[in-house]
């Protein structure tokens, strides 16, 4: 039988975040859906769900956005993970990464949440951090703003026409943990683009 992965992108819900830098593990689970022309149905879990699978006779992939403030998510990622009997080691979340320059993806199993409160909040629900996460780049803010104004604005002119390269390395990256694992993906991923 194939293995089931949780895939979970983080954000906030409503149109006024829908384009925000924090919203930017929703927009993998998106173009995750849309590559394989499937879309969000309601969940009872207080989240929107899509079920693909990575390729034919492939992972299956539940891919899912709470819908719940980020902040919050642990709920809903722990609700979805005990009905579809998926262990924390097949939880995927994506989320973003202060940390992280933008253009950068780094995946991690397990760890501290690094001041992400959404990351925080699934730990606490799940009861353990070891779950798999996709850092997604959004990097530091620039001067003396607030990093939650930062997360919570839309990306730049130059950073949104590299967007859709970071959005399709991040959602090649999940593709590749369902297929080969954590280590291939890393070890593809985690080098600098050529």
């Amino acid at each position: 039988m194939a293995e089931t992965w949780l895939v979970v992108g983080l954000g906030n819900p409503g149109a006024q975040y829908e384009h925000t830098r924090h919203n930017i593990g929703q927009m993998v689970v998106d173009e995750l859906a849309r590559r394989r022309g499937e879309s969000f149905k309601a969940h009872k879990a207080n989240a929107r769900v899509a079920e693909a699978w990575v390729r034919p006779g492939g992972a299956k992939l539940i891919l899912a956005k709470p819908n719940s403030y980020m902040n919050v998510s642990g709920g809903p990622v722990a609700g979805l993970a005990k009905f579809y009997g998926v262990d924390a080691d097949h939880i995927v979340v994506l989320h973003d990464e202060l940390d992280i320059p933008f253009d950068t993806i780094k995946m991690k199993i397990g760890g501290g949440h690094g001041g992400h409160n959404g990351v925080r909040d699934i730990a606490k629900a799940l009861g353990t951090p070891e779950f798999l996460r996709v850092r997604v780049g959004i990097g530091r803010p620039p001067g003396r703003q607030d990093p939650a104004d930062w997360v919570l604005s839309p990306f730049s002119g130059e950073q949104r026409t590299q967007l859709p390269l970071l959005v399709g390395d991040a959602a090649d990256a999940v593709e590749l943990v369902g297929d080969e694992g954590l280590l291939s993906a890393q070890q593809k991923f985690h080098a600098p683009r050529a």
